[in-house]
Parts: C-alpha cells; sequence; structure tokens
C-alpha cells in the first residue's frame, strides 16, 4: 500500500494544484511511482482521458509532473458549475446529473465508497499518492460532510501540508485561524505548513515564522518563492484573464465568455514570443485585432445571449466583415453557426439563431460526446489551406452534434471546431502565427519557439518547479512527515 502527503490550503487558489504537482515530480525523479488524487474537483477546465472520460485539468497536470497516465481514478468527483448555485456531477468520468448545491450536500456522502475505491486502486498500484485538497479545511459550515479535505486526509490516513498564499496578504493569520477552527483531532493530522508566492529576503520572515511555529506547534516546512512558471489553471481566479500584452507583433483576442471553459486551449499560442493574447468582454476592448477567439463555454445559449446582449456579437460579424479571421472552438464554434436546437432542455431548451457565420445547425442531447482526436489538419482550399495536414491530438467533449464527420468546418476565415488542444501542435500554432503575420505585412525577426511542443514544453516547467521546491522546501522533512504517516 503506498504512502500518501496531502496539501491543503488556507483558500482558493493558494497554491495547492501546483505544490501537489512539483512534489509529484520530485518524487518521480526520485525514483517513485506516484499518482496524485482529489477526490473533488469543482471546473470548467476539464480532459478527457484514453478512455473517453471526464476529469479536472489540475490533476492531468499532476500526472504529466509524476509521469504517469491521467486517469479518472485521480479525480473521481468533478463538479462542472452550471449556474452560481447548481453544477454538473460527473462520478468517475461519467456525468449523473445535474444537482442545486443543496441537493449535492445531500447526495455527495454516497460518494464516500466510490472515492475510497478510486484511492485504494492508486494505492495499491503505486508507491506515493499526493492528494490535493478543496477551498479552505476550515470552512465551517461545511466541515460535517467534508469528503475533500480533513475527511479525506482521515479517510486515506494522509499526514497534511497546509500552504498559505503570502502574495494575498495576511499569510499568518492565516495559517494560525485555518489551524484555530480545526478541531483537535485534525490540527494533528497537519504536520507542516508552507508560505507560498513569497517576493522578498527570507531573513525577513524569520521571527514571524519562529512564532507561528511556537502559536501552531506545528513546524514551518518550506517558504516558496513567486514562481514565474507556465503551467495549465483551471479556475477564473487565473491571471492569464486580467494580463495584456503589448509590444507583440500579432494582437489576439479571445472573448472572455461569463461560463468559458477550457481556456488552458489558449496557452501554447499565447507562449508565442510573436503573439499579444488578451481576454476581452467588452466592445471597447475589442478594438481591430489581428485574430479573434470564441472559446468553450459550459452554457452555449446563455453565453450566446450575453454575447448578443453585450454588443459583441455585432462588433464580431463587423471584423468579419473587414477581414478579421474568427476561431471558434467547442460551443464557441456552435455559436458561428445557423442554429441552435436544445428539444431535451440540456440547456434550459428552446432554439436560437446563431451568429451565421458557418453553415452548421447544432443540436444539444443528454448525451456528452468525449473522445481523444489524434489527426491531421483536414482544411481546404484558401485562407486556412497552408495548415492542411498539421498533426494535431487533442479531445472532444460537447454535449451537441453539429453535423459533419469533418474537424474543421470552415467559411471564408471563419473556422469551428469541437477539438480542444487545437494549439497544443506546434506546427499548427506556428503555421497559424506565420498566416497572421503575412497577412499583416510584418516580418518576424524575434525569438521562435516552433520547434517546441506543448509536451515539451511542459516537461521543462515541471522540472523548474522541482528544483525550485527542493531549494525551497526542507524535503527531509517532507520525506520523514511521509514516513511516519498520521503516528
Amino acid at each position: 500500500m503506498a504512502r500518501s502527503i496531502m496539501i491543503q490550503g488556507t483558500m482558493s487558489n493558494a497554491g495547492k494544484s501546483v505544490l501537489a504537482a512539483g512534489l509529484c515530480r520530485i518524487f518521480r525523479q526520485d525514483g517513485y511511482s506516484v499518482a496524485p488524487f482529489k477526490s473533488q474537483n469543482m471546473a470548467l477546465n476539464s480532459f478527457i482521458t484514453r478512455e473517453g472520460l471526464e476529469m479536472g485539468r489540475a490533476q492531468v497536470m499532476q500526472a504529466e509532473a509524476a509521469g504517469v497516465e491521467p486517469s479518472v481514478r485521480m479525480n473521481p468527483v468533478l463538479l462542472k458549475p452550471t449556474s452560481d448555485v447548481g453544477s454538473q456531477v460527473i462520478v468517475n468520468g461519467e456525468v449523473v446529473g445535474s444537482m442545486s448545491a443543496a441537493a449535492y450536500l445531500s447526495y455527495k456522502k454516497q460518494l464516500i465508497p466510490t472515492i475510497l475505491e478510486s484511492y485504494h486502486a492508486l494505492a495499491q498500484t503505486h508507491d506515493i499518492v499526493v492528494l490535493e485538497g478543496a477551498g479552505s479545511p476550515a470552512e465551517i459550515n461545511l466541515k460535517a460532510e467534508d469528503i475533500v479535505n480533513m475527511g479525506m486526509a482521515r479517510m486515506a490516513g494522509a499526514p497534511v501540508l497546509l500552504a498559505g498564499d503570502i502574495d494575498r496578504g495576511g499569510v499568518f493569520a492565516a495559517l494560525y485561524g485555518t489551524m484555530a477552527l480545526l478541531e483537535p483531532d485534525e490540527r494533528a493530522m497537519v504536520k507542516g505548513t508552507i508560505i507560498n508566492k513569497f517576493r522578498g529576503d527570507v531573513e525577513i520572515l524569520r521571527p514571524g515564522l519562529t512564532q507561528l511555529e511556537e502559536l501552531t506547534h506545528v513546524p514551518v516546512v518550506g517558504v516558496v518563492p513567486w514562481m514565474e512558471l507556465d503551467l495549465d489553471e483551471e479556475d477564473s481566479l487565473s491571471q492569464h484573464f486580467s494580463a495584456r500584452r503589448e509590444g507583440k507583433p500579432l494582437d489576439v483576442a479571445v472573448i472572455r465568455l461569463p461560463r468559458i471553459s477550457n481556456f488552458t486551449d489558449f496557452a501554447p499560442l499565447e507562449r508565442h514570443p510573436a503573439v499579444g493574447l488578451r481576454y476581452v468582454d467588452r466592445v471597447q476592448a475589442l478594438e481591430r485585432p489581428d485574430l479573434v477567439i470564441l472559446p468553450g463555454t459550459k452554457s452555449t445559449l446563455a453565453d450566446l445571449s450575453w454575447l448578443r446582449q453585450s454588443g459583441l456579437e455585432g462588433t464580431i460579424l463587423r471584423l468579419v466583415g473587414k477581414g478579421v479571421p474568427v476561431i471558434g472552438i467547442c460551443g464557441g464554434f456552435q455559436m458561428l453557426g445557423r442554429t441552435l436546437e436544445d428539444p431535451q432542455g440540456v440547456e434550459g431548451g428552446g432554439s436560437m439563431h446563431g451568429m451565421g457565420l458557418l453553415p452548421v445547425a447544432t443540436t444539444f442531447s443528454r448525451k456528452k460526446s468525449r473522445e481523444q482526436k489524434c489527426c491531421q489538419a483536414d482544411l481546404p482550399d484558401g485562407f486556412y489551406g497552408r495548415l492542411r495536414g498539421c498533426p494535431l491530438e487533442g479531445y472532444e467533449i460537447h454535449m451537441g452534434t453539429s453535423g459533419g464527420e469533418s474537424i474543421f468546418t470552415v467559411e471564408g476565415r471563419v473556422l469551428g471546431t469541437y477539438l480542444h488542444g487545437l494549439f497544443d501542435s506546434g506546427a499548427f500554432t506556428c503555421g497559424l502565427v506565420d498566416l497572421l503575420l503575412d497577412e499583416k505585412g510584418v516580418e518576424w525577426n524575434g525569438e521562435q519557439s516552433c520547434t517546441e511542443d506543448a509536451r515539451t514544453f511542459k516537461e521543462r516547467q515541471y522540472d523548474r518547479l522541482a528544483d525550485m521546491l527542493r531549494r525551497s522546501l526542507d524535503m527531509e522533512a517532507i520525506y520523514r512527515i511521509l514516513e511516519q504517516g498520521l503516528e
């Protein structure tokens, strides 16, 4: 049976996912077989496994760091928000239905056997399991029903490392307050604390670290500096949404839909040195980009209504009339079509006219299409023709069909596809960038990155993360915690 260790945080976005990925990488480098695990994840960014099952991106990222194939056992419960008070519930990669928050709270105890089955399957086939919590273990209104923080640590017998984000301020209060709100048996599970995202001289922190240890009776096992890494993120707290990259020859505008999903699709394009990629949610901010992208969404009909009401639809249509290329992915592809029909009430029912830019009609159904794809770009002659034959590897995940067997639907400079991971292909992304540069009449002599595909890039990022954590964490102490468990 595997040894286990768990990363929990004082709040959402404290860096749990990245710290867990870094430990997965270190343990792998040290010769161990490692698996990540998060019993329940809430995110709109998801992934399709080789078996056609759905799981959260964070555990996919951690699996990549661990050098193992992503499996739904690593994330047996995935919640995909459909509103402020409801989510689609996915168990072992399959949709079981949509529930309100109150209904799910009553239902989730039934998932404990499924969660434990997944965890034990990993524990029996790996040396170490690195668990990740969710939100904060001190959410006292939810503790009685907890299956993802201390409740999961107890079920797995996993010692806990509690991380706090110093970049957001109040880290000592957050760590001490979290410990104070835990029950005595829960406090005993916390074997170390981590100060995460620190900028500055660690020596200035020493008095605070000493006092924190005296107050909590738990050692600080590391101060992790702020790291400029490019790893797949999964939630709306992503800093990518607020960033604006100026001074680049190409301006790419991604429409920030209210229910945007799988925005990690655009990370490889964002990394290209010639591309300034930004997220836009207002007409005034759209301006005249070189490329507009309509991303995936959890609620196509609702987000199409928003696009219409915000004035962005009309602005995009005018840009298309002026020759600006548009690419729609998944829900964005559906919006670009002529009609959207929802006879089974998958998204509330009814029908809508699409933007009318592609000759497709979408019909929603309750059956979710989930499939990995490995193919070549089957593009027709015309604007995108020079990208024909580029190797592509990704996955489809959508509730609805839009007709046709081709990966792409193209009309002039408007392109639609259901393929997530489109830009992971270095050949496709760099070919598209060259096409846009030529169209703009710009010669690009800057740094090139087109020989490196997304997988190679990620491997370098995981190694950088592991190197930084080795320098900033007391790995000897962490290995002792791992060996001792909850003794």
